[in-house]
C-alpha cells in the first residue's frame, strides 16, 4: 500500500530539517530542505482548497455587511471535496499547466491561447476576456478597459496562487509572471491583485509574521496605485484598532466601496473589485494571529467574494504553517481525495504539489539559486514595486437608466421581457429584426450598456455621438448561465452629454441559435 502524502510529508520534514542543520549555506543564499518545500507547497494548495470550500455557502450573500457569527457555515472535513470542481482551483491550475508545457518563458499569447479554448464556466473579467479572445482580440489586449469592463475585478487575484507557490522568496520573479498571465483578463489594479497575492505567498516561505507577509505583498505594488493605497490604509487602520478588525472593515467600506465598474456592482450592493476583496484577505492575515480557523473566518466575514478571500488567506497561511501544521479538523478530508483530478485538469492534489515543486526549483535556478543535495538554495529577492498602470478615468457610478425609462427611444419590433436571478428581476427589451433601433442620451464620462448573453444572441452596431463605435454580439458562446453583462461599454469620454444609438443587424454570429439582442439598462459614470 502506498504511504499517504501526509505521512510521507511528516517524515520528510524531519529528515529535511536534520539535513539543514548538518550543512552549511553559501553566503547570499537561503536554504530550504526539499521536504520542507513540499510541505509548504502542499500547505498552500490545501489552505486554498479548505478556504474556498468553507466559504462557498456565503459567496456574495453578504454584501456591504459583515457576516454574523451565527451565519458562518458549519465545517465538516468531507466538504473539502467541493474544491475539485471550483473555478478558484481549476482555472489556477490550467494556467500552471501552460508553464509546464511551454516553460518559464511562456508568453501572454500562450496563456491566452489556452484560455480561448477552455470549456469551463467563467464570469466577470474572465468571461469578458475569453469572449474577446474568441472574437480575435489579442491576449495582450483582452484584459484592457477597451475590451473588458471588468478589468479591475478579482479574477486574476484568485488565479495567481500558483505563481507565488512556485516563487519561494522570489517576489520579483513572481511579478514578472503575473504581468504575463494577468494581462489576459485584467489590467492595472486587477493585475496588482494577483501580484499582491503572489508576493505574499512568496514571502510566506520564509516569514513567520503575517504582518510582514502583508507588507511584502504591498511592497510589490506601485505606491501610486489605488490597490496599494487600500492595503496601506488597512495597515494604518490596523495600528489604530489592533484588536477590532470590524472597525477597519467599516473604514474600508466608507472609503473604498464606492467605485465598482462591474455592471452588477455599479447598481447593486455587490463588489467584486480586486482591491476591496484584497483588503479582506489582509484583514484575515493581520487579525488571524496565525490561527488557521480565525484567519479564514475574518477574511470570510468581510463579505462580498467570501469564498475566494478565505481561500487566498488560507493558502498563504498554509504556506507559512506547512501542511503538517494545519489542524487535523480542517485537512482530514484531503487524503480521501488526494488522487482525484480537479475538473478540467490533469492535476490531483498530489500531482499539483509535485508540479509546483518542479517549477519552483526551475524558477529558483533561473534566478541565481541551485539544488544542493536535498536542499534548495535560494537567492532571495527584495520585493520591488511593479510599473504603474492605471485606468481610473471612468468616474464613479452615478446613474442607472433602466430600459423602461422615458429617455429611451425605440424604433422597430422591440418586445418587453422579464428574467429573474436570485432576488432581482431584470426587465428588458428584445429585438431581432434588422434595423430595430434603441437610442438614449446621457451625461457622463463613462457608460456601460448591459443585458444578457444568450444562446440565441445576435449582432448589433453601436453608434456613439453619431459615429459607429463597435459592432457587438450577445451570443453566449455556449455558456448559458444567466447574468446581466456589459454588452457594450466606453470609458474616458469627455465630460458632457453623449448619445448612444444601437441598431440591430438581424444577423446571427457563428454558433448562435438566433439573432436577438436584449437590453436592460444603461449605467452612467461621472
Amino acid at each position: 500500500m502506498a504511504t499517504p502524502l501526509i505521512q510521507r510529508s511528516a517524515v520528510a520534514v524531519l529528515l529535511g530539517s536534520a539535513l539543514l542543520g548538518c550543512s552549511s549555506t553559501p553566503a547570499g543564499l537561503d536554504a530550504i530542505p526539499l521536504a520542507e518545500l513540499d510541505d509548504r507547497i502542499a500547505g498552500g494548495w490545501a489552505g486554498q482548497m479548505i478556504g474556498v470550500s468553507y466559504g462557498l455557502p456565503t459567496e456574495f450573500r453578504f454584501n456591504n455587511q459583515i457576516i454574523p457569527e451565527d451565519r458562518l457555515p458549519e465545517w465538516t472535513p468531507d466538504r473539502v471535496a467541493s474544491a475539485l470542481d471550483n473555478d478558484d482551483l481549476y482555472v489556477d491550475m490550467t494556467f500552471a499547466a501552460v508553464l509546464d508545457e511551454k516553460g518559464l518563458d511562456a508568453t501572454t499569447e500562450d496563456f491566452g491561447a489556452m484560455f480561448r479554448e477552455s470549456g469551463y464556466r467563467l464570469w466577470h473579467a474572465n468571461l469578458a476576456a475569453r469572449r474577446a479572445l474568441r472574437r480575435g482580440v489579442p491576449a495582450t489586449l483582452s484584459g484592457t478597459p477597451e475590451y473588458n469592463a471588468h478589468a479591475n475585478d478579482i479574477d486574476f487575484q484568485i488565479e495567481a496562487d500558483f505563481i507565488g507557490l512556485m516563487a519561494p522568496g522570489l517576489p520579483q520573479a513572481s511579478n514578472d509572471i503575473c504581468w504575463r498571465v494577468g494581462r489576459v483578463m485584467n489590467h492595472g489594479d486587477g493585475i496588482y491583485g494577483g501580484m499582491f497575492a503572489s508576493a505574499m505567498y512568496s514571502a510566506a516561505f520564509f516569514e513567520s509574521d503575517p504582518e510582514a507577509v502583508v507588507r511584502a505583498g504591498l511592497a510589490a505594488l506601485p505606491a501610486e496605485s489605488p490597490y496599494a493605497q487600500v492595503i496601506a490604509d488597512t495597515l494604518t487602520w490596523r495600528e489604530r484598532h489592533p484588536d477590532d478588525w470590524t472597525a477597519v472593515w467599516s473604514l474600508l467600506e466608507e472609503k473604498w466601496n464606492k467605485r465598482e465598474a462591474c455592471p452588477k456592482g455599479s447598481i447593486e450592493p455587490f463588489n467584486i473589485d480586486a482591491k476591496l476583496n484584497g483588503a479582506y484577505i489582509a484583514l484575515g492575515l493581520l487579525y488571524g494571529e496565525r490561527d488557521f480557523a480565525k484567519t479564514m473566518v475574518v477574511a470570510m466575514r468581510g463579505g462580498q467574494d467570501s469564498d475566494c478571500n478565505p481561500a487566498s488567506a488560507g493558502g498563504i497561511l498554509g504556506v507559512m504553517l506547512g501542511y503538517e501544521a494545519i489542524p487535523e479538523q480542517w485537512k482530514s478530508g484531503i487524503p480521501a481525495i488526494e488522487d482525484k483530478k480537479f475538473s478540467y485538469t490533469d492535476f490531483t492534489f498530489k500531482t499539483i504539489v509535485e508540479s509546483t515543486r518542479k517549477r519552483a526549483i526551475a524558477l529558483v535556478e533561473r534566478n541565481g539559486g541551485r539544488l544542493a543535495g536535498d536542499r534548495l538554495l535560494i537567492k532571495r529577492q527584495e520585493p520591488l514595486p511593479a510599473q504603474l498602470e492605471l485606468w481610473d478615468d471612468y468616474g464613479s457610478p452615478a446613474e442607472e437608466i433602466p430600459i423602461e425609462d422615458a429617455r429611451w427611444k425605440f424604433k422597430g419590433a422591440w418586445q418587453r421581457t422579464e428574467a429573474k436571478q436570485r432576488r432581482r428581476t431584470y426587465v428588458g427589451r428584445t429585438a431581432g429584426t434588422e434595423g430595430a433601433e434603441a437610442e438614449v442620451a446621457f451625461e457622463g464620462t463613462g457608460v456601460i450598456l448591459s443585458g444578457p448573453y444568450m444562446a440565441n444572441g445576435g449582432m448589433a452596431d453601436v453608434h456613439l455621438d453619431g459615429e459607429l463605435h463597435r459592432t457587438i454580439d450577445v451570443y453566449s458562446d455556449g455558456d448559458h448561465y444567466r447574468n446581466s453583462e456589459a454588452v457594450w461599454h466606453a470609458f474616458g469620454l469627455p465630460a458632457g452629454e453623449h448619445v448612444i444609438r444601437l441598431v440591430v443587424r438581424g444577423e446571427a454570429p457563428q454558433g448562435s441559435q438566433g439573432n436577438d439582442v436584449r437590453l436592460e439598462n444603461l449605467i452612467v459614470f461621472r
